[in-house]
């Protein structure tokens, strides 16, 4: 099983942007559904955006209008573009390839 590979976090201030990038090797990478998925200490894993296959894309109400996700299938790669970030988007945020997670990259939102 292929293993994504997440990276793009780090500390940000609230107001503040960062992109993460979700990478996973193979020649079927194009015909799979990506999704970016978070969890809060304490909290439950939960979805943050979703992209498919032929690009259509869903978000959680709590990030809609400041997060985009993207894919480039060329370089096997989903973005995850998050403006406009609040302390509550601290978390470590998973991509999923297929039933694979990735480690995880951790996002922190303080002033």
């Amino acid at each position: 099983q292929v293993q994504p590979v997440e990276s793009g976090g780090g500390l940000v201030q609230p107001g503040g942007s960062l992109k993460l990038s979700c990478v996973a090797s193979g020649s079927r990478f194009s015909r799979f559904a990506v999704p970016w998925y978070r969890q809060a200490p304490g909290k439950e894993r939960e979805m943050v955006a979703i992209i498919t296959s032929a690009g259509n894309t869903n978000y959680a109400d709590s990030v809609r209008g400041r997060f985009t996700i993207s894919r480039d299938n060329a370089k096997n790669t989903v973005y995850l573009q998050m403006n406009s970030l609040k302390p509550e988007d601290t978390a470590v945020y998973y991509c999923k390839y297929i039933s694979t997670w990735g480690q995880g990259t951790q996002v922190t939102v303080s002033s």
